[in-house]
């Protein structure tokens, strides 16, 4: 039998289900296995600039040399642990726009969770006017209400939340 005569149900995603599986693939390039995530940046239904986890160009990868760790100690006490090697991939994409030429103000960024606070302050000043995250972050609730404040709109393809070893 042709394909053609098979009868298969065929799911075309949507916009955002489209991107988003761009960024799962941009994702297999990160060089941290903490986070492997990855990032695109689209405007008008075109991919404008993508980006992912990773070392600063010419420097080691987490992949090759290890975490380089550092405990950060919040306003309330609390400690965490954070890898400091490497750049997020909101920041990585933010950075390639900016290198390459590339306006990304009025776009819509899509990323593995909810932005940290750093990413948050970049995507509010970048001018990006929607987040969509596959999941929640943890210790997102900065970045969420930064967006509220600033009316960047924020939606998530579902409510897990990641967690990372030793947050």
């Amino acid at each position: 039998m042709s394909d053609i005569t098979q009868t298969h149900t065929h799911h075309r995603p949507s916009w955002d289900e489209y991107f988003m599986e761009i960024a799962q693939t941009v994702a297999k390039r990160a060089s941290c296995d903490r986070g492997r995530s990855g990032c695109v940046i689209a405007k008008d239904k075109q991919i404008l600039v993508t980006g992912y986890v990773g070392a600063a160009a010419g420097l080691p990868h987490c992949d090759e040399v290890g975490h380089q760790m550092k405990t950060i100690t919040h306003e309330d006490g609390r400690q965490s642990q954070h890898c400091m090697r490497t750049t997020h991939a909101e920041q990585n994409a933010i950075v390639q726009a900016a290198r390459i030429g590339v306006a990304i103000s009025g776009s819509t960024l899509y990323c593995k969770m909810t932005p940290c606070a750093a990413c948050g302050r970049m995507i509010i000043n970048a001018g990006i006017k929607r987040v969509v995250c596959e999941k929640r972050y943890h210790a997102g609730s900065e970045s969420e209400d930064m967006f509220k404040k600033v009316g960047i709109e924020l939606e998530y393809f579902n409510e897990e939340v990641e967690h990372y070893a030793n947050q």
